[in-house]
């Protein structure tokens, strides 16, 4: 059984809602939207579920299934990985890799995140999983994690396959993993260019450098997906992901996806409801060594809202009852409900704050009379 309590929350400072009070601006393109990795909610959205073509933007899965070898440590980036006949063949963007050579992973990385290079990418593939195919088994597994039910992945590279495919909203969570996850990869996603062999290439992300908050993360381009961008910047330690998929122009794309983000910054904000640790309720304990156990989240809670309607955000509390010792620190109890004007926005897991153990003899067969009258 569960119980609904109330909290009272003093919400003094704006925040940013459904509702906007200004109107997003006008995106020419198939698909797109704006996500606050804070609140992990989506501000504005066109189509974000509609099924696309992801091209070179399935390399951000690359890049997580190569980090997550790295940090398993089953490869290191100083290690020198074998570049093969295929990897060279790749169509595509290349940092153009010469095969039977040894080319450190590092240095891959740096070729397939700031220029796309499709040799790269099939070459960490083949080097973490032995194969291509291999390590699409990877990318796909690692797809359900952050809950990427509506893409799959064929290849590392983003050539075009009919069975690769994903939605505006899988990749903005996937970008948000890996930038969550990851973060000290992140630099990677910054640089403005590329050398390798003599070979200088320039970063297709035009915003790097026209916008010194704009610190990643990737482009691409398909004949039939067109021009698409996933940008994300950082202001006021507050992070936005605007993603526009199939414009008609690199300079476009660039454009409407510097106008989102903007727009994010400047007429919504992230409202903090509950902080990491703290104490969001004191729940009844049965049975237990201890009456009262405090709860709280695993991490902070926000809420994203236009600018000056944090007043119309209400946070409930779902709570288990009865809730019965032993119980365990960072053991579910219960979950905290956003909504906003009685729309519910998403709930967040509250955990135990401490453990609670048995009482004693006497305790629990007290507590077990009062349970019968309860």
């Amino acid at each position: 059984m569960w119980r609904i309590l109330l909290l009272v929350l003093l919400l003094g400072a704006p925040g940013v809602d459904a509702q906007l009070q200004v109107s997003p601006p006008s995106i020419a393109a198939r698909s797109w939207l704006l996500y606050d990795l804070q609140s992990e909610q989506t501000i504005v959205q066109r189509a974000d579920a509609e099924r696309v073509e992801p091209g070179p933007l399935t390399q951000l899965m690359t890049a997580y299934a190569v980090f997550e070898a790295i940090n398993q440590k089953e490869l290191a980036l100083e290690q020198a990985l074998q570049v093969s006949a295929q990897a060279v063949r790749t169509p595509g963007a290349r940092m153009y890799l010469q095969p039977d050579t040894r080319v450190s992973a590092d240095e891959l990385l740096r070729g397939m995140i700031a220029v796309l290079a499709n040799d790269a990418a099939v070459t960490l593939a083949q080097g973490v999983a032995g194969s291509e195919p291999a390590f699409v088994e990877r990318m796909n597994a690692y797809a359900r994690r952050p809950g990427l039910n509506a893409t799959q992945f064929a290849n590392a590279t983003g050539r075009p396959h009919p069975r690769q495919y994903s939605t505006a909203i899988d990749l903005a969570k996937l970008a948000a993993a890996l930038v969550r996850e990851f973060p000290q990869y992140l630099p990677l996603y910054q640089l403005r260019g590329f050398t390798y062999r003599g070979i200088t290439q320039p970063n297709p992300n035009w915003l790097l450098g026209r916008d010194p908050r704009v610190d990643g993360l990737t482009t691409g381009f398909t004949e039939d997906g067109g021009y698409s961008i996933i940008a994300t910047a950082e202001r006021e330690g507050r992070r936005l992901l605007a993603i526009v998929i199939d414009a008609d122009s690199e300079k476009l794309r660039a454009i409407q996806a510097q106008e989102l983000l903007n727009y994010g910054f400047q007429h919504t904000e992230a409202v903090r409801l509950a902080k990491q640790g703290a104490t969001v309720a004191e729940l009844v304990v049965w049975k237990g060594s201890q009456k009262l156990l405090r709860a709280g989240t695993q991490r902070d809670v926000f809420a994203s809202v236009a600018r000056g309607q944090a007043g119309r955000l209400k946070v409930t509390l779902t709570s288990q009852q009865p809730l019965i010792a032993p119980v365990s620190a960072q053991q579910q109890v219960g979950v905290l409900n956003v909504s906003f004007d009685g729309k519910p926005l998403r709930g967040y897991p509250v955990v135990a704050l401490e453990d609670v153990s048995v009482a004693s003899l006497f305790g629990r067969l007290w507590d077990g009379l009062r349970l019968l009258f309860h």
